[in-house]
């Protein structure tokens, strides 16, 4: 929409009005204002899927793999795709804004919530996240690029002060955030943390380089409950203070105005980015238009069912995978994970799925009529119970699985009730005089013995059976955390042992107390088998199938918003399981259910190691893909995995005194791995697929003028006996440079398909940004002339071929 229509709406507006705007209406929606003929905006979590306004487990969202997994196609295309996917759901649920992508990055294995980012490495995770943002606005709905800026890690996150260098914001942590906004992203979300000393929300570096240097001309909005105050961020270049309705703005910031602590023109300005991103979503009278999803079920199911296959990286094969279905008499499917695999990470992204595929699904719907499927659980994971579900608990008022829902007043009387199909209840309805939240189910014990039951909240809590009390305390709400108080409030859990399988009525309430939420989470768990018992099971089976495989992953407690990891065990006995069935069957393939690195100590000991990530809902059928040779394995680490967490070079997570220094600067990642001289166990890049190739000429440029980029040409032959892809690296090096570099840095990459003995040429383009440092003196972006290595390869670890490229002055 034009400027002199932004200038004649923003002229009807008063100073209130004007301030009314830029704060929220309510948790998820922007004000509206009929002066202008704007309607309120719809805002709403994003990277796994888009779940709407409520936390409701019957409205139901397309479960997307983790960002993590996507960070691994290194396929720009089908990423877009991905971003059409997002923004179909969102015209679905009638939504505007999706907070999506998250552009964060590895920084170190021990981050908690790097299921939601992309990679380690600032290039590929510009490149990925562009290509959603893409995806998402082709369709007329807004993305979000967050958490500007260095908001890499969880610990102490609402309030840490990271401490890096210009150079290393410049060209590390904000290099995502600048192609985000060099594709167009309508929305940068400003994060809880501090840079520098300067809380993120009223931070200097949302004017520059966000707004000066990069031109971005949308809405800087704050993470939900960052804004701390109302003059700072004002002054700043925040514009849009989320949730609502009670803020530091509203009449504090018409005051600050009144008095000239504000000037009113960074107030109009602020309303200008917000009216410009109403007419790009058609939130104004004269830019709406009608909606139309663009896919349906089946469309879904075939976009999520080929990113888990094509995310899916191949970290070992000892000719073990693909499968041959037609050889298989009988396949034993091992873990706890196979039946109730991790399909999403934990926190505020999360989502419902109108319906999941586990990778038992999957594996006996591919094998139906040829081969039979059995499936062993082994030992348990050793965590907390899970939530009550639809299985095995029933609404003890209407029967109906599920459970029954209640709100109370002080007296104990009933204000409303209703059937809910979880015991995870994280909004309760708001009824006036309600003091508690009761949530209770008929149990039906698969077994008897000692079961666990939890509550999760806040305030007095208690938990009782067939009417007596085992569990009765007072909880106080000790952080301001929003993705703890209101989404993973922690879990206070109690034994009792139930002699009987008949149904037990399991009654769990929680106080409503201000300022503490509403989120009441009611959990059960039957007694675990015997660790021995279960791996002896598990062996058996394995002993006696004609393949095993074994799905092993992390839980919701090690990988999960709001703490990062304490180690990269898998937890529980899984390692045991592993290495126990793969000792008496060599053709055991190892499926990784995680959101991020995980130490693999047997790894030399099975036939095959396949990782899956976070696969989203249609987790089965991708796995079956490519567990039998329907699909290659697509996958390339998009971060280096260490083979045990003392090898890894950065891993300080903790502020000490509320700062945490970036003291690793440029070297993250594979950069980091390189200057210690350490090997990982995986690359950066590294992938296998089901064919192999042979690497011939390389063309490229011997000089290049300053702020060229340039094009290397790879010519490369599939000399396997099946199509398949492959994915061409580029790094540079400069070992005599003045100025500090990593030993060499990412570049570039092209993917390339090609027939069994065909051949095929990948175009890497290096942009000339690829060659520049910044440099702090300047306060610039300079290029250094002189000899740079070029290297080509199949990962940071495995590069083939070397050459030169001279940087010579011309065009600065």
């Amino acid at each position: 929409m034009g400027e002199d229509l932004l200038d004649r709406l923003l002229e009807k507006l008063d100073l209130v009005q004007k301030v009314r705007l830029l704060s929220g209406a309510t948790t998820w929606r922007t004000a509206g204002e009929q002066a202008v003929s704007l309607r309120e905006m719809v805002t709403s979590d994003g990277p796994a899927g888009v779940r709407g306004e409520a936390w409701d487990e019957r409205l139901t969202s397309a479960l997307l793999p983790s960002a993590s997994a996507i960070g691994a196609l290194w396929d720009e295309g089908l990423v877009e795709e991905l971003g059409g996917l997002l923004a179909s759901e969102a015209v679905r649920k009638g939504v505007d804004v999706v907070l999506a992508p998250t552009l964060n990055l590895h920084r170190t294995p021990l981050g908690g919530r790097h299921f939601e980012c992309f990679s380690e490495d600032p290039v590929l995770t510009g490149r990925t996240g562009a290509a959603l943002v893409r995806g998402i606005q082709a369709a007329g709905v807004a993305a979000t690029a967050k958490h500007y800026v260095a908001n890499d890690s969880e610990t102490g996150r609402m309030h840490v002060d990271v401490r890096a260098s210009e150079r290393v914001l410049r060209e590390v942590y904000l290099a995502p955030f600048e192609a985000a906004v060099e594709a167009g992203v309508w929305l940068v979300m400003a994060g809880y943390n501090s840079v520098n000393g300067a809380t993120m929300t009223a931070s200097p570096l949302l004017a520059e380089p966000l707004k000066g240097d990069w031109g971005f001309d949308g809405v800087v909005v704050s993470d939900w409950g960052a804004l701390r105050s109302a003059v700072e961020p004002a002054l700043a270049a925040l514009d849009l203070a989320m949730p609502g309705p009670q803020g530091p703005w509203a009449e504090s910031l018409v005051r600050a105005v009144e008095d000239g602590r504000v000037p009113e023109q960074a107030v109009d300005e602020k309303v200008r980015r917000l009216l410009r991103l109403a007419g790009r979503v058609g939130a104004l009278d004269a830019n709406r238009r009608p909606r139309t999803p663009a896919f349906g079920p089946d469309g879904t199911r075939t976009l999520l069912r080929r990113t888990v296959a094509s995310g899916s990286v191949l970290l070992g094969n000892r000719a073990v995978l693909p499968l041959d279905p037609s050889s298989l008499a009988k396949v034993a499917v091992i873990g706890v994970y196979a039946d109730s695999p991790r399909l999403q990470g934990g926190g505020s992204a999360g989502v419902f799925p109108a319906h999941t595929v586990t990778p038992l699904d999957g594996i006996r719907a591919r094998l139906d009529g040829l081969a039979r499927v059995v499936h062993v659980p082994g030992p348990g994971l050793g965590v907390p119970p899970a939530p009550l579900g639809t299985g095995w608990c029933s609404d003890p008022r209407s029967g109906e699985p599920g459970v029954l829902l209640r709100l109370l007043d002080g007296a104990g009387h009933e204000l409303h009730a209703e059937h809910r199909l979880s015991g995870r209840q994280l909004e309760p309805p708001v009824v006036p005089e309600a003091r508690t939240v009761e949530i209770s189910a008929l149990v039906r014990p698969q077994a008897a013995g000692e079961w666990t039951f939890g509550i999760a909240g806040f305030g007095r809590m208690t938990l009782a059976l067939d009417g007596r009390t085992v569990l009765d305390g007072a909880f106080p709400c000790t952080t301001d955390d929003p993705a703890v108080v209101h989404v993973n409030p922690p879990l206070h859990t109690v034994r009792a042992t139930l002699d009987t399988t008949r149904p037990v009525l399991l009654t769990a309430t929680r106080e409503l107390v201000p300022g503490a939420g509403r989120a009441t989470v009611v959990a059960a768990a039957p007694p675990e088998p015997g660790t021995a018992a279960a791996l002896a099971e598990a062996v058996r089976a394995a002993r006696d199938a004609d393949a095993v495989i074994v799905v092993v992953g992390t839980t919701e407690h090690t990988e999960t918003e709001g703490h990062d990891r304490g180690d990269l065990r898998l937890g529980g006995h899984q390692d045991a399981l592993v290495r126990a069935v793969a000792a008496v069957n060599r053709r055991t393939v190892a499926v990784v259910n995680s959101g991020g690195p995980v130490e693999l100590p047997w790894r030399e000991e099975v036939g095959a190691v396949l990782l899956t990530w976070f696969p989203g809902q249609e987790a089965g059928t991708g796995l079956a893909d490519v567990l039998f040779g329907d699909a290659e394995p697509g996958g390339r680490l998009p971060t280096t995995w260490a083979a045990a967490l003392t090898d890894a070079p950065v891993t300080h997570v903790h502020p000490l005194d509320g700062r945490l220094p970036y003291g690793e600067g440029v070297h993250i990642g594979h950069r980091a791995w390189l200057l210690t001289g350490r090997r990982p166990a995986y690359w950066f890049g590294h992938g296998l697929g089901y064919t192999t190739w042979e690497y011939g000429t390389v063309d490229a440029p011997a000089a290049v003028a300053e702020g060229s980029s340039f094009t290397v040409r790879v010519r490369l032959r599939n000399t396997g006996d099946r199509p398949g892809r492959e994915v061409v690296q580029v790094y540079l090096a400069r070992p005599r440079s003045a100025v500090e570099r990593p030993v060499r840095w990412f570049a570039g990459y092209a993917a390339v398909h090609a027939e069994a003995g065909a051949s095929a040429t990948a175009v890497v383009e290096v942009p000339a940004r690829a060659l520049r440092h910044w440099s702090e003196a300047d306060h610039s972006w300079r290029t250094e002339p002189g000899t740079y290595e070029l290297l080509v390869g199949r990962s940071a670890g495995d590069l083939t071929w070397s050459g030169t490229v001279d940087l010579q002055d011309g065009v600065g």
